[in-house]
């Protein structure tokens, strides 16, 4: 099957807010995001003719595999600061505060787990498809995604309901 360079500039523009959100949910971070989903399309580009079928998955597996390779070379380091951070009070919390919240626990879990969470749960991808995009078992993604929540209930920062104990 031979596409068409036309057939790639609209896949690009239809495709691209999903693929963003997902780059951006991997990296947690607009910048690294947008050049997450430029290295993954420049890829596919150069692989156009030969992606059979719908050229998404193949996309989508393209960010998950270099987010990992990014992830492996960054340096993981600590950071000191003197200033500790501050605890809230009891009172209710909006919206954006629970969401950071979260956003932060996800950034504790090892990367395979939020990887698996976010494919799974913000794209709501079938287990049989996270498998299929990380190239393992449906039974690796059930262990995964069951570690990465039971981290999150344990996690002091939030409850199941995502609100600050």
């Amino acid at each position: 099957m031979v596409r068409s360079p036309e057939g790639f500039e609209e896949f690009v523009a239809t495709a691209s807010p999903r693929l963003l959100r997902t780059a951006f949910l991997l990296t947690r971070d607009a910048g690294h995001a947008e050049d997450l989903l430029q290295t993954a399309l420049a890829r596919a580009w150069r692989a156009w003719n030969r992606i059979d079928g719908d050229p998404e998955p193949y996309v989508r597996r393209i960010i998950v595999n270099s987010h990992a390779t990014w992830w492996r070379r960054r340096w993981r380091g600590e950071e000191p600061t003197a200033d500790l951070p501050e605890r809230p009070g009891e009172s209710p919390q909006s919206a954006v505060d629970e969401r950071e919240w979260l956003w932060q626990a996800l950034g504790r879990l090892p990367r395979r787990q939020r990887t698996v969470l976010v494919l799974r749960f913000y794209e709501d991808l079938t287990e049989a498809q996270v498998a299929g995009l990380l190239g393992c078992s449906v039974g690796t993604v059930k262990s995964q995604a069951s570690k990465a929540l039971a981290k999150l209930r344990l996690d002091d920062t939030i409850t199941f309901e995502g609100v600050r104990r």
